[in-house]
Order: C-alpha cells, then structure tokens, then sequence
C-alpha cells in the first residue's frame, strides 16, 4: 500500500494505525474483564483464565484455559505452564493478575519471573489477605472492622469465612459453638448496606473512582453469594468521605498500588471496613475506558491527576444458572450480556452462566432494566434446555 505525502502526517497516521499492539499477560479466574478493558487501552492480551468463556477468547491474542485448585483458586503449576506457552514467540510488557490467588500470593511471582509484576506484590496481598494481620491494621489505623476469631461462637451472631476465598459463596451463617474449619474464621456478623470502593493506589496515596451499591443472590448453602454492583452509590458526603479517608488509611499503611477495591456495611453515620481486594474486581465492568492504563500507571507509583465524573449510572450482575443445562449453538447472545459459554457447554445448577449489564441516566432505572434482563436470560435459556436440539430455541 502507498501512502500518500501530499497530505501532512499521512504517513505516520498509517503507520500509527498498522503498528502491533503491544501484548500483556493477564491470568485470573475471570479475565474477560481485565482483558476487555485491556483491548481498551491498546494493549493484545495474553490471557490465562479458568473460565474460558467465548468473549474471553475472542478478546485475547492468545489463550490458555488454566486449572482450578482445591480452595477454589487458581492452580499454580496449570498457571505457570499456561503463562510459558502464552509467552512463547513473544514479548509481554508485564503480568497483570486478578483473582484467584489471594489464598497462595506467594506464587505469584513465580508465575513468570523475569516478568515486571503489575500488581501488588505477595507480601502486600499476603498482609491484607490474613485475617488477623488486617483486623490488626484496622485496630491500629481507628478503622472498625468486624471482630474475628478462630475459636467457638460464643452466640449465634457469628459468620464462618474462609481465608483468602472471594466471591462470598464460602460464608455462610453459624451456630452457638461452631468452630471454624481449617483455613477458615470467624467474623462478627454486622448490620448494614453493602458498599464496595473502587480505587487507584501508588504505594502512599490513594484515588476512589466511584462506589458502588452491592447485592447477593442467595443459593443453597451459598447465603451471600455476590450477585452484581450499581454505580453510583447512594451515599451522605460525609460518609463518602469517611470511606475515603479509610481507603487512603489502608493505603498508607499497608502500601497498595494499582487498581483494587474496599468492601463496607454502611449504617446511618457510620460503617464497618469488612476487607480489601488487593487486585482489579468485580466492579471492573462499571469503570470509565481509561482504567487499564490507570493500573499499570498507578503500578509505577503515578495517580491521574483528577477522579472521573459521570454522567450516567451502571450496573453489573452475575446471572447463576437455575437448572443444570447445556447450551445450543443456536443460542443467541445479546449485546449487553458478556462472560459467555461456549457452544454446548455445560453449566452445573448455580453455576455462573453469563454476567449482564445496563446503563442509563436514572440509577433505579437502570437497576430495574437489569434485573428484568436477568429474568429475560434466564427465562430463554431454560426454554433452550427444554427445546429439542435447540430448534424452538428463538433470539431473545
């Protein structure tokens, strides 16, 4: 192709347009939302994931599906292999990792070593991921955070949670003199709203993007499975600001950087800091375009230099499966639903099935807009389940 010189910057706009997208490796449990809002910024991810869903794989410039291991992380030999094939040929600036091994950080840096981590280092994950350590820390920063221990409920009013677990499927309520399993704890169980933080760190300071309104979505023996997010939160200024100022408490002190999250139980005028996600979470979907590029620079110890402002609401939600069920090819995905199976796979009763989204101006419309879209999907995919080979199985 020719590119003309008769018109000023031609030639170096064609060769901007042409130029190989620099590539990153990106390992997580889930990593279709890192790897969307890595496509985002520029970068060709490399992902390694344990779901495999198809716009997972249709994102990536290289995919490997990656092992489960008995906690419900990830595997790290089935990382290490997957992240020495993606490799191969080619040069990644960096990794980038979400969950799944907030119960074994210390492998994280094992993953691909001669790699520039972008994320927080083992340590920091291992410090905010022990339970004690982190109540230890709120103590010392004036931060109320739910009691804990590892001995018997002394009452009723006690949660067992299992260290280093995400997703809220492993807590579950407990009895009068339950003992917490191995590996497992207990916490005070504590009234109030959930809220989530989504926020910047350079290692000293800290940046919220926004926060968040969080839900369940119960199942048997899962009580307080995570179920989806809306932006904004409906929240006092000043409890917005104590938030904050508890966010850059746990910054300064425990040196996070990157792109993580704070999960709250807000009660009129006041609030218990519950934990912190040390890595990109759930709430992801409902960032602005630049936040990839906002993590790796936050990685290196720069924040930009303002919060985003918006000017519409959003919402996320996970969509569990009913029923047991194998999709048809001829199942046809709308534009606001992402996470998606494949083609014929089969997804276990209470499995995640798709994750959808909506947004809009009115924050309670666009809540209502998602429910009825989880309704709506779950409706036509058991419809499918029950329609011979997919046949009567229409488009939503």
């Amino acid at each position: 192709m020719v590119v003309s010189d008769r018109f000023p910057g031609a030639r170096a706009f064609f060769f901007k347009l042409s130029a190989p997208r620099p590539t990153i490796l990106i390992v997580a449990l889930a990593a279709r939302a890192l790897a969307a809002a890595a496509v985002r910024a520029g970068y060709a991810p490399l992902i390694a994931d344990g779901f495999g869903d198809a716009d997972t794989r249709a994102l990536a410039a290289a995919f490997h599906r990656v092992s489960a291991d008995a906690a419900g992380g990830l595997d790290p030999a089935s990382c290490r292999a997957a992240l020495a094939a993606l490799r191969r040929g080619r040069a990644p600036i960096g990794l980038v990792y979400g969950s799944g091994f907030e119960a074994c950080p210390e492998h994280l840096t094992t993953l691909a070593p001669s790699l520039p981590l972008l994320g927080n280092i083992p340590a920091v994950v291992r410090t905010l991921k022990t339970p004690a350590r982190f109540a230890a820390i709120c103590a010392r920063l004036g931060i109320s955070h739910p009691a804990i221990r590892q001995d018997a409920a002394p009452d009723g009013f006690w949660l067992e949670k299992q260290a280093g677990a995400a997703g809220g499927g492993h807590i579950r309520a407990v009895p009068l003199g339950h003992a917490p399993a191995p590996g497992h704890y207990l916490q005070r169980r504590v009234t109030g709203k959930p809220i989530s933080a989504l926020f910047l760190a350079d290692g000293q300071h800290a940046m919220v993007l926004f926060f968040t309104a969080q839900w369940s979505d119960p199942a048997p023996h899962a009580a307080f499975r995570y179920g989806g997010a809306l932006r904004p939160a409906a929240l006092a200024p000043t409890i917005a600001a104590a938030l904050t100022a508890a966010v850059a408490k746990i910054v300064a002190a425990s040196g996070l950087v990157g792109l993580n999250s704070a999960d709250f139980l807000v009660r009129e005028g006041d609030f218990d800091l519950l934990e912190i996600n040390p890595r990109p979470g759930a709430t992801l979907d409902l960032a602005p375009g630049p936040v990839f590029r906002w993590h790796l620079a936050a990685c290196r110890g720069a924040l930009p230099t303002r919060p985003p402002m918006f000017s519409a609401a959003a919402a996320a939600a996970i969509v569990y499966a009913r029923q047991a069920t194998r999709l048809p090819a001829a199942f046809d995905w709308p534009a606001w639903t992402a996470d998606r199976p494949l083609a014929g796979e089969y997804v276990p009763a209470h499995a995640p099935l798709c994750t959808v989204r909506a947004a809009g101006r009115d924050a309670m419309r666009v809540y209502a807009r998602l429910r009825a879209r989880r309704e709506r999907i779950l409706a036509r995919v058991e419809e499918c389940a029950t329609a011979r080979a997919g046949q009567e199985c229409r488009a939503i």
